[in-house]
């Protein structure tokens, strides 16, 4: 079961990477200055720890879905038979 969770979680930043990349390519940058090597590599480094966070992120919270989710619905259930 957490294979499943994390192939579920890979396959979503995949295709956040993707769409985020398609919708960054269609701007329209005439009139504006190339980025310098500082710029872009603040960018990327920004860039990547948003990535790493978002992806840390949702792992640890389909992970946590997944094993405490049995017992609230057992512990929900508990309740209502009583």
């Amino acid at each position: 079961m957490l294979k499943k969770a994390g192939f579920v979680a890979a396959t979503a930043a995949g295709l956040m990477m993707v769409g985020s990349t398609a919708f960054a390519a269609t701007g329209d940058s005439s009139g504006t200055p190339d980025p310098t090597f500082g710029d872009a590599y603040a960018t990327f480094i920004e860039g990547g720890g948003a990535l790493g966070y978002g992806a840390a992120s949702l792992v640890a919270g389909a992970y946590t879905g997944v094993l405490t989710s049995p017992a609230l619905v057992l512990h929900s259930l508990e309740h209502h038979h009583h």
